[in-house]
């Protein structure tokens, strides 16, 4: 049970009320969460009772969640996100693990770094369970910081209260087109030159990431026309390999483009994102996090290491 003000709601009718507005079927419901539709409906009828709220109404031969019920299914989710990472500390001790580390990450930082820097930490501390969470831009304002957050300074200008701030890298954005685009063989290009061209998107409205090349070209005059509209890294890239449009993207997401693609520097300006680590500072000094800050160092400076060499630019790789 949890207490909202006097009201005592009870948490695992929550957890039945998230799932029928999730899959939008009081029996399918029932079957994953292995009710039947009658007892799962007395539930969602003393969970009205508890709120005082009309959580659900009929729809022909069935019931459907009223628009209370659907936002109360919707900010119960953090509350059972925090119970069920409770009940993840309770099975840490019950099995004997001595401690827990959440790392908060985004895509590109992802794909590159995360893995390696996980399969590491599982090795040198097999008694440590590692929590992940990818950083989705609708949940930052919403949702607790974890131990790690790697981040971009553009997002958290200042470390939260309590945090840390450790820079990482700074990492300039590439025009990325096919081969055969008239700016694939130039040593760098200029923002200026893209004033012209069609843009692939890449990444969410507001998302800081996206932000950044959108300013460079404010700098010289223009806001890029995008004549797609994608959210993620492999998508746009799709769309570029049949020479609809360039995308600009970060380096570190540029490591692995496909053959028919090359990435291009670019320059006057140069947009760069900043990539920082946020470390929780009451448990900064455990070994576990030690070792997950120096591995995380680590990699940028490999990083760093292969943006010298020159045939990383504009072959593609």
């Amino acid at each position: 049970m949890i207490a909202y003000g006097f009201v005592m709601i009870d948490v695992h009718r929550l957890r039945i009320l998230r799932s029928v507005v999730t899959t939008g079927s009081v029996h399918r419901a029932a079957q994953l969460l292995g009710y039947t539709p009658s007892a799962l409906s007395q539930h969602l009828t003393a969970l009205s009772r508890e709120t005082g709220l009309t959580l659900v109404e009929r729809a022909g031969r069935g019931i459907q969640p009223t628009d209370a019920g659907r936002r109360l299914a919707a900010e119960a989710a953090e509350v059972l996100g925090a119970i069920n990472r409770i009940d993840g500390v309770v099975e840490d001790l019950k099995s004997g693990r001595s401690g827990r580390l959440t790392m908060r990450y985004f895509a590109s930082v992802g794909a590159r770094w995360v893995p390696a820097v996980t399969a590491t930490l599982l090795r040198e501390f097999p008694d440590l369970a590692i929590e992940l969470r990818h950083a989705e831009l609708r949940e930052v304002a919403r949702t607790l910081l974890p131990d790690l957050d790697i981040t971009v300074e553009a997002l958290h200008p200042r470390p939260p209260v309590g945090y840390a701030a450790l820079r990482l890298l700074e990492d300039p954005y590439l025009a990325v087109m096919v081969r055969s685009h008239r700016l694939a063989g130039a040593d760098s290009v200029r923002m200026a030159e893209l004033a012209d061209e069609p843009w692939v998107d890449n990444d969410l409205p507001a998302a800081p990431c996206r932000q950044i090349p959108i300013d460079a070209c404010a700098a010289v005059g223009y806001a890029p026309r995008f004549a797609v509209e994608t959210h993620d890294f492999a998508t746009a890239l799709a769309f570029v390999r049949q020479g609809i449009g360039i995308s600009v993207l970060p380096r570190l997401a540029c490591r692995e483009l496909p053959d028919e693609l090359v990435a291009v520097p670019l320059v006057d300006p140069t947009p760069v994102r900043a990539i920082q680590v946020l470390i929780k500072e009451g448990t900064a000094g455990s070994p576990p996090m030690r070792r997950a800050v120096e591995l995380l160092h680590g990699c940028a400076d490999e990083e760093r290491a292969r943006s010298l060499l020159p045939s990383m630019i504009g072959v593609g790789a």
